[in-house]
């Protein structure tokens, strides 16, 4: 598990000179084996991204058809309605098809001068096309200025620190497995 940094990419090689998360936790092989990403996140998102040499399990905890839960705290310009709460609830449609619906609720919410303001916002969902959550907040007139997955299935970010890496407990990848419909090995 890394609790990725903003401007790392996640992916396992760059051929610009960008860090990838396989930099962030140190030199090829470091931990005795190969890993890669489970999935993505954007470079200008931070958060739980977690490392894997099991194929399977990835596969299983990014496909939509096994409804894996990702949850993300994300920072919008603007207050949404109860209207836009409902759209997002609802699933919206973005060019590639409307999604799955999200669990959303606010978690705090500040107005500016005019009404304009900010919110931060809980938002999961349970499937993972690319920039989904930004497209969706966009979809109901939200700009995202910042987001951060905070959970991915049953593990926790936590007190994990920016750019920290960990392993994961041998409880916590059982639960992952189950999670991921896979049974104990």
């Amino acid at each position: 598990m890394l609790n990725k940094p903003l401007g790392v990419i996640t992916t396992a090689r760059d051929e610009g000179s960008r860090t990838t998360v396989l930099e962030a936790v140190g030199p090829e092989g470091a931990l005795g084996h190969r890993l890669f990403p489970v999935g993505r996140l954007d470079a200008d998102s931070t958060g739980l991204i977690l490392l894997t040499d099991d194929g399977e399990l990835a596969y299983r905890l990014t496909h939509p058809r096994y409804k894996v839960p990702k949850e993300y705290l994300v920072i919008v310009a603007g207050v949404p309605t109860t209207r836009d709460l409902q759209a997002l609830r609802d699933g919206v449609k973005l060019d590639d098809g409307v999604t799955a619906p999200a669990e959303v609720e606010i978690v705090r919410a500040t107005t500016g001068r005019r009404d304009s303001g900010q919110a931060e916002l809980r938002v999961v969902i349970s499937e993972g096309r690319q920039r989904q959550v930004r497209r969706m907040l966009h979809a109901v007139g939200h700009k995202v200025q910042a987001l951060k997955r905070t959970s991915f299935g049953p593990l926790k970010l936590g007190r994990l620190k920016t750019g920290g890496w960990r392993l994961l407990s041998e409880g916590e990848l059982a639960a992952l497995r189950r999670a991921a419909g896979l049974e104990q090995r």
